[in-house]
């Protein structure tokens, strides 16, 4: 084929796409912008990278069928509790969630986030801990064990849970395992790792499995075992989550949850999974058993992703951040928020908040770790504090406000998380709780470097390229 002819073709594959971008796809205007750019200056690749990381457009129509049956599963359940509290009829089981009444209505108005309170959160900061419980939880299991992950490495630990799960079908327990294509092969995974799993009775769900699309991921880390015990937050499920990868020492948070919060975790499995699967579980009473409150924690389980109307997990964040009267102390691997994040953070900053950000010292994609130190220094001006922290790699994602509410889960302060992929966070609202998690903030600060106004503006001019370089494709998406 003729060079001319090759040409004109790649020029109106381009115009096709753009069009598309521009007429077709409800992105934000940066975003729009972006893409432009890539295809003007990347005539070719540029139309590869969208293939793998655009069409908004397609995602209408892939997920309008889960979002439909989501809130058909929703609608019931969580009228009732909108009537109370926007009557506030309703007395709340701690001060703090009192206190943050208006934001708890958010997150039911914008996602039919049910608010529970008879809870019990344990929080883990260290790999070991956090899967010590989760293999204990696994072991007790008397009826059944059902695990959603982003990540599931072919490694030590990931054969070590394969086999515990195992065990746990052959003796009859009703064992569902629910991971993202594209996450399990990045860690070496596939079907055939989960063959012992299967072949003991045991059920796999393989979320999304449309390999050439980066975008539209399930990166949630969820378990559920007997309906009573139920864990959420960073960690997925491989060595490097020990502590025993190319990163080093492992900093994340998860937390354990008993009490009736465990009921929306798993309400939310059986969403992911009867999408995927086709299965479609029941509302029966052997997954929603009793479960007694052995607390008083308030707790909403919060869901986003390409299927909702709205951003809610972003929007939480935002609430708590303009709620704040003291503090607001966030961890988060990835910070790349949009402009609305970027402003609630300076506006509570110099209206006298103390506002803390940490962010890992090394990268893990040094594409996102560039361009998260720029935006870094769009808010230390404003009086926002960043930190570095040095033991390790940081790959928790949490905020906590005054001590006293805040969030813990999968999501991160970005673009990929708030609008493309399928995240799942807790909200609580228990100043008990909050200590907590500011306290081991606090703790992190001694191994932690401080990037100062000073230090940002002093960076080599190579390091300013790269940050320039990065923070121009971050909104891509």
């Amino acid at each position: 084929m003729d060079l001319p002819v090759v040409f004109s073709i790649i020029i109106l594959i381009n115009i096709i796409s753009g069009i598309t971008i521009v007429f077709f796809e409800r992105r934000n205007p940066t975003a729009t912008s972006a893409w432009l750019m890539v295809l003007f200056f990347l005539p070719l690749a540029g139309f590869v990278l969208y293939l793998f990381f655009g069409q908004n457009y397609t995602r209408q129509r892939m997920f309008v069928v889960k979002e439909r049956e989501d809130r058909c599963y929703l609608e019931d359940l969580f009228e009732k509790q909108r009537r109370v509290l926007a009557g506030r009829l309703h007395r709340f089981a701690t001060p703090a969630a009192e206190e943050f009444h208006d934001m708890i209505f958010l997150l039911l108005q914008n996602n039919r986030a049910y608010l529970t309170e008879k809870n019990r959160v344990d929080i883990y900061t260290r790999g070991e801990e956090k899967f010590d419980a989760l293999f204990a939880a696994i072991r007790g299991a008397r009826h059944h064990i059902h695990l959603e992950y982003f990540v599931v490495n072919n490694d030590d630990l990931g054969q070590a849970v394969v086999h515990a799960l195992a065990k746990k079908a052959r003796e009859g327990v009703e064992v569902r395992f629910l991971f993202d294509a594209i996450g399990a092969m990045s860690g070496g995974g596939s079907r055939a790792a989960f063959s012992e799993l299967e072949d003991a009775g045991g059920k796999i769900g393989v979320f999304f499995p449309s390999f050439y699309r980066v975008n539209y991921r399930n990166h949630r880390k969820i378990a559920v075992i007997d309906g009573v015990v139920g864990f959420i937050g960073g960690f997925n499920i491989g060595d490097s989550y020990l502590g025993e990868g190319p990163l080093g020492p492992w900093r994340d948070t998860a937390v354990r949850i008993t009490g009736d919060a465990v009921r929306l975790l798993q309400f939310r499995f059986f969403l992911d999974w009867n999408y995927t699967t086709g299965e479609h579980l029941s509302l029966e009473a052997p997954y929603f058993p009793d479960t007694g409150g052995p607390g008083t924690t308030p707790v909403q389980i919060v869901s986003g992703g390409p299927d909702t109307r709205w951003n809610p997990i972003k929007e939480g964040y935002i609430k708590l951040i303009t709620s704040a009267r003291e503090s607001v102390y966030i961890q988060t691997p990835y910070f790349i928020p949009d402009e609305s994040v970027t402003d609630a953070l300076r506006i509570a900053a110099l209206s006298g908040v103390d506002v803390r950000i940490m962010i890992p010292c090394k990268p893990d994609h040094p594409f996102v770790y560039w361009a998260t130190l720029s935006f870094i220094g769009d808010v230390l001006d404003a009086g926002v504090r960043a930190y570095t922290y040095d033991d390790g790699f940081l790959h928790a994602k949490t905020i906590v406000v005054d001590r006293k509410a805040g969030s813990v889960g999968s999501a991160n302060w970005d673009v990929r998380s708030f609008r493309l992929n399928f995240e799942a966070n807790a909200f609580f609202y228990d100043a008990t709780v909050g200590a907590e998690l500011a306290r081991t903030f606090e703790e992190d600060l001694a191994v932690s470097t401080e990037i100062t106004p000073e230090g940002y503006r002093a960076r080599p001019f190579r390091v300013r390229v790269k940050e320039s370089v990065s923070r121009l494709f971050s909104p891509l998406g």
